[in-house]
């Protein structure tokens, strides 16, 4: 089985604004939209959305086992554990084990996240 397929829609549509999740505990400054799941690798594609004054630091900041990749689509993102202001166009692949964020948002910001569950290493 592969990842979930839906052709040609636009996510940012105001039609489709209800098929946002807000993320749980954000104060609904975080939402995000699943575009593809692979139900059997748990690979996953998302987009998540940091509404401006969003700030993570109450999470602390995060690690997976498995491999992500995330693209910033448009606006600007604060990453605090590499003290970088990540901006539209600006690209990371992300090793296991990586510690990222926590993230503070000036203005509304739209990220790409492709992960990899299927590619987790146990001994992290």
């Amino acid at each position: 089985m592969s990842k979930s397929t839906i052709e040609y829609w636009n996510v940012l549509a105001s039609a489709n604004k209800s098929k946002w999740d807000v993320i749980a505990d954000t104060n609904e400054q975080l939402e995000q939209l699943t575009l593809s799941m692979d139900d059997v690798t748990g690979d996953y594609t998302r987009l998540t959305r940091f509404k401006a004054g969003a700030d993570t630091s109450m999470f602390g900041g995060k690690s997976h086992d498995y491999p992500e990749e995330i693209y910033i689509v448009s606006g600007r993102l604060f990453d605090v554990a590499f003290d970088v202001w990540l901006e539209a166009g600006d690209y990371a692949s992300r090793p296991p084990g990586e510690v990222h964020g926590p993230f503070i948002c000036e203005q509304e910001c739209l990220v790409l996240e492709i992960s990899y569950p299927s590619q987790a290493i146990s001994d992290i």
